[in-house]
C-alpha cells in the first residue's frame, strides 16, 4: 500500500514507521520544516526506544520518506492517515480540531479521481470524523473517499511493541471498501492473529476516549486508597496486589503516585467530559477522576514539606525525574511540574535531574536548576523527591547521598523502594499509601 501520514510527531512517527516496517511504502508530512530536515538526516524529535534504529533501516530499505509538501504525499497515495495534535483548547478544555480540519481541507483540495481512504489517528472527539467527511465533500462534491477512524493506543516508552503487538486494532468504518483497504493495511497483523475489530466510526472514536477515561479512573481510584492506607496504617501495595489479581479488574494501573499526566489522559478525560456536557449527558465518574487528579499533584507537594517539617523557605530540594513517566521525554501535564510550581510558591530552591525530559522543561521552569547527574541534583539538598521511576533511580547510593545531602530526607512519589532498607540507611523515607501498622486493639485500650 502506498501511505501517507500527515503529522511527524509521536503518533504520526512511530505509526508511519512501523507500517513502513510492514513493506508499505509510507511518507510521513510535517509542516515544520526543521523537524523533516532532521528527520531526513536521522535525528529523532522525540525520545522513543528502538524508533531512531527502525526509521533508518526503513529509509535505508526506501519505504519511508519525509516531506513538507502534502499535496504530493496526498495525491499518491491510497491512504491518507490524520495524525495531527488535539490539545485541549483554551478556554473551554473542548479538544481543538484545528489542525485536523486544516489537514483535512489540505488533503480534499490535493485528492484526485482515483479512491482515497481518510484516516484520522488522532485522537478526536465523537462526530469528528462526521465532520471531516463534510468538509472534504463540500470541497470535492464529486470525490471517490471513504472516511475512518483508526485511534491509537500507544504508551510512550512501549509504543514499537504497542502497534506490532496491539492488544486490539480499533477500525471504524461505513463503508465496504474502506474495510477491505484496512484490512491490507493491517494485514500483517491480521497474520499475527492481532484481534481486529470494525465498527461504526462514532464508536471507534468513543472507544478510544472511553479506554483512556477508565484507565484514569483505576490510576485515580488506588491513589484514593492510598490516602487512606496511609491513615489506616497499612500498605496500598498489598492492597493493590490483592485486588489486581482478580481478573476482573487485572494489576495494571493500580500503582499509587502521584497522579495521571502525560499527552493523553489529561486532555482526553476533559475532552470526554466537555462532549458528555454538549450532549446533556454528564459522566460524574470521569469529572470527578479529573478533579481529583488536579487536585493530588499539589497534596504531594504537601506532602514533601510536611516531610521537610512543615516548611521549604529557604531549602534546597532535589527533585529525580520530570517526565509523566519513564523511557520518554515527554513532560506534558507531568506532576512534577505541578509539584515543583508548589514548592516554589512555598520558597524552596529547586535542582532537578532527568535522563530525557530536561531540554522540554527550561523555558517552563526558568528558576530552577537543572543538574546533570544524581549526584550534582542531591548535593546540599534538604530532600530527595522520587518523581519519576526511572531505572537509574532505582538503585541510588545511599551511603554517599547520606554524606553529600544537608538532611537525609526522601519523599519517595512512586514507591520503588523499600521503606525498612532506606531508613536502615539513616534517612526520613515518606512514600504513598504505606502507612505505619496502627494496633487498633492497643490504641483503644490507650483511649479508655
Amino acid at each position: 500500500m502506498r501511505i501517507a501520514v500527515i503529522g511527524s510527531g509521536y503518533v504520526g512517527l512511530v505509526s508511519g514507521t512501523c507500517f513502513a516496517d510492514f513493506g508499505h511504502n509510507v511518507c510521513c508530512v510535517d509542516q515544520n520544516a526543521e523537524k523533516i530536515a532532521l528527520l531526513k538526516q536521522g535525528v529523532m524529535p522525540i525520545y522513543e526506544p528502538g524508533l531512531a534504529e527502525l526509521v533508518s533501516s526503513n529509509v535505508t530499505a526506501g519505504r519511508l520518506t519525509f516531506t513538507t509538501e502534502l499535496a504530493t504525499a496526498v495525491s499518491g497515495a491510497d491512504v491518507i492517515f490524520i495524525a495531527v495534535g488535539t490539545p485541549s483548547r483554551r478556554g473551554d478544555g473542548h479538544a481543538d480540531l484545528c489542525h485536523v480540519y486544516d489537514a483535512t481541507r489540505q488533503i480534499g483540495a490535493a485528492i484526485g479521481t482515483d479512491h482515497k481512504v481518510i484516516v484520522t489517528k488522532s485522537t478526536v472527539p465523537v462526530g469528528t470524523g462526521d465532520e471531516v467527511e463534510r468538509i472534504l465533500r463540500e470541497i470535492r462534491p464529486n470525490g471517490r473517499f471513504s472516511v475512518v477512524s483508526n485511534p491509537e493506543f500507544l504508551r510512550e516508552g512501549a509504543a514499537i511493541d504497542d502497534f506490532k503487538r496491539p492488544d486490539r486494532i480499533i477500525i471504524g468504518v461505513e463503508d465496504d471498501a474502506a474495510r477491505t483497504v484496512m484490512t491490507e493495511v493491517y494485514r500483517p497483523l491480521f497474520l499475527n492473529q492481532a484481534p481486529v475489530i470494525f465498527m461504526r466510526r462514532r464508536a471507534a472514536e468513543l472507544t478510544k476516549y472511553a479506554a483512556n477515561a477508565f484507565l484514569a479512573t483505576k490510576i485515580t481510584f488506588i491513589n484514593e486508597i492510598a490516602d487512606l492506607c496511609e491513615v489506616i496504617g497499612t500498605d496500598v501495595q498489598e492492597v493493590s496486589r490483592g485486588i489486581g489479581l482478580d481478573n476482573r479488574i487485572g494489576p495494571k494501573f493500580l500503582h499509587a503516585g502521584p497522579g495521571f499526566g502525560g499527552s493523553c489522559f489529561p486532555k482526553d478525560t476533559l475532552a470526554l467530559m466537555k462532549t458528555a456536557l454538549d450532549y446533556e449527558k454528564p459522566l460524574r465518574i470521569v469529572e470527578t477522576v479529573v478533579a481529583v487528579n488536579d487536585q493530588r499533584k499539589r497534596s504531594m507537594a504537601r506532602k514533601v514539606v510536611a516531610a521537610c517539617g512543615g516548611s521549604v523557605r529557604g531549602r534546597r530540594i532535589a527533585v529525580l525525574g520530570l517526565t509523566f513517566k519513564p523511557n520518554t521525554d515527554d513532560t506534558r501535564e507531568a506532576p512534577s511540574l505541578a509539584i515543583i510550581q508548589a514548592l516554589l510558591d512555598g520558597g524552596a530552591q529547586i535542582s532537578a535531574y532527568d535522563p530525557k525530559g530536561m531540554d522540554h522543561c527550561r523555558d517552563m521552569l526558568p528558576d530552577i536548576e537543572f543538574a546533570s547527574n544524581v549526584n550534582e541534583c542531591a548535593k546540599d539538598a534538604s530532600a530527595l523527591v522520587i518523581a519519576t521511576e526511572w531505572d537509574a533511580f532505582r538503585a541510588l547510593d545511599f551511603a554517599n547521598l547520606r554524606e553529600i545531602m544537608a538532611s537525609p530526607v526522601v519523599i519517595d512519589l512512586r514507591n520503588i523502594y523499600r521503606p525498612d532498607e532506606v531508613r536502615a540507611a539513616g534517612f526520613v523515607y515518606e512514600s504513598v499509601g504505606r502507612g505505619e501498622v496502627v494496633d487498633i486493639a492497643m490504641s483503644a485500650s490507650s483511649a479508655a
